[in-house]
Formats: C-alpha cells, sequence, structure tokens
C-alpha cells in the first residue's frame, strides 16, 4: 500500500462542470466514494448544479458511461468509480484490463478522465481506501479532476 500523498496545492476553477459516473456493483463502496468526492468538490467551490452524477451496472461499463459523457461536452472532468474485487476465476482479470485500458484510450481525448476504480483483493482494502488507514480515494479523485481542469485552462484547452 502506497503512503504517498500528492503535495500539489489544489487550484480554486470557476464554473467548471464535473461529471461522475459510478459503477452500481459494489454500491456500498463505490457510494462511499461518491460521497468523499461531492463533499470535497463542496470543500473546492463546486455547486451541487455544477455536478452531474450518473450509474451504470458495473465497472466495465463505465468506460461507455465516460465516453457518453465526454461527446456531450458538457463537463471539464469526468471521474469513474467503480470497486473490483478479486475473486476465484480470471473474471478480475479481464474486469481490471477492460475498464483500465478503456479509460486510458478515453483520456486521449479532450475532456480529463480520473480513474477511480478500486481494484482490490478483499473488501477490507476497498473499505481502507473510503476513509480508512488507505486514504479517500473518492476525495483523491476529486482533487485530481479540479486539478485536471486547472491544467487544461492554463494550456488553453
Amino acid at each position: 500500500m502506497s503512503t504517498s500523498t500528492p503535495t500539489t496545492e489544489i487550484p480554486r476553477v470557476n464554473n467548471a462542470r464535473v461529471a461522475i459516473a459510478v459503477a452500481d456493483w459494489n454500491g456500498h463502496i463505490t457510494s462511499r466514494l461518491l460521497e468523499g468526492a461531492l463533499t470535497e468538490l463542496a470543500v473546492h467551490g463546486f455547486e451541487r448544479q455544477m455536478i452531474g452524477v450518473f450509474h451504470v451496472p458495473g465497472a466495465v461499463e463505465l468506460t461507455h458511461a465516460a465516453a457518453s459523457i465526454a461527446r456531450q461536452g458538457v463537463y471539464d472532468a469526468i471521474i469513474v468509480f467503480g470497486c473490483v474485487v478479486r475473486g476465484d476465476t480470471p473474471h478480475f482479470d479481464y474486469v481490471c484490463q477492460s475498464v483500465t485500458q478503456g479509460i486510458t484510450q478515453l483520456n486521449l481525448g479532450t475532456t480529463p478522465v480520473i480513474f477511480g476504480v478500486l481494484t482490490v483483493e478483499n473488501e477490507q482494502q476497498a473499505l481502507d481506501r473510503c476513509g480508512g488507514p488507505a486514504g479517500h480515494k473518492g476525495t483523491e479523485a476529486a482533487d485530481a479532476a479540479i486539478c485536471m481542469i486547472d491544467f487544461d485552462r492554463t494550456l488553453g484547452v
């Protein structure tokens, strides 16, 4: 487990919109990621109407959701939240590879897509990453979205 945290100060961005796509599979985990992101965005001045929340069945569907949201051209950044817990079959590997490659491909486009998908060995590791000893990946994803919006604006993108 990495204990490193970014040292970047979170910039102030105005008139920005963020979309969050949330997988409902392992919803007791993904809902905590969503809650953390919404709270963090509010801390940084985002009003609720500037945030779109979209639900999909599972992690694999996050790529389609993010691509569809990006095509709208309405949001300055997209966060995807999912949780994949290793089981007894290779399904874990296929799901993780699919969503990782899909989101990586989308990041070559114009809208930054923040990867907030937990890929863990067991449920406890996921819980530890939702406000436990391993931090809160929901708030970290929100911070990354804000930083990427600022990055794009600095470049005039």
